[in-house]
């Protein structure tokens, strides 16, 4: 009886040893590292393309290319947190009554790009021109323009585009995000846009 006595003292003198550096190691109200907390969603939308507008004049060649991106919050994605791009209005005149043919553009720095399914509208302000262009003497230096797209989806409707031209030199600025309805048919090229897409 004393032998087992002596047993069950050792074997829990024992477990103790072994127990105690383990709830050491581990204090009392320690928790497990907190998991890093998931990154919010990208909504994007971007627009890329050039297209030749139906015009007036028939042997006059207008043309818009655009590549734009803008990055919406995800919370609320109407108004653009940050938009990035170039487009360029371009127009291309035939010899006529002893000129020579000629090509007139002018390059924008996109500041805003919204997007609604089929519909996109895109401003910037204005960076660069062709030499000559009259834009260098009509109009104040980084004016704006808008243009508008509808960018049909699959083959069974026609793209068309609009554009805003800009306000009177000394007038005020036309505002970001804004350009008139689409309503040029585009005849020759096209668009590709993607509506807020989440990532």
């Amino acid at each position: 009886m004393f032998k087992n006595a002596v047993r069950a003292t050792a074997l829990a003198t024992l477990v103790i040893a072994v127990t105690v550096p383990a709830a050491l190691a581990e204090p009392p109200g320690t928790d497990a590292p907190a998991a890093a907390p998931a990154k919010p969603p990208t909504v994007t939308s971007v627009l890329k393309g050039e297209g030749r507008m139906d015009y007036p004049v028939t042997d006059e060649d207008v043309r818009v290319k655009v590549d734009a991106e803008a990055v919406f919050p995800a919370d609320h994605p109407f108004r653009p947190s940050r938009t990035s791009g170039t487009f360029r209005i371009q127009h291309g005149y035939p010899a006529r009554d002893g000129k020579p043919a000629r090509i007139l553009w002018g390059d924008f720095k996109v500041d805003c790009l919204t997007t609604g399914g089929p519909t996109a509208t895109v401003t910037g302000t204005l960076v660069r021109t062709s030499p000559g262009h009259p834009w260098r003497t009509a109009l104040d230096r980084h004016t704006r323009m808008g243009v508008s797209f509808y960018v049909p989806a699959g083959g069974g409707d026609t793209a068309r585009i609009g554009l805003s031209g800009a306000t009177a030199k000394g007038k005020p600025k036309l505002t970001r995000c804004m350009a008139p309805a689409a309503d040029a048919t585009v005849i020759d090229g096209g668009y590709v846009l993607k509506d807020r897409v989440r990532s």
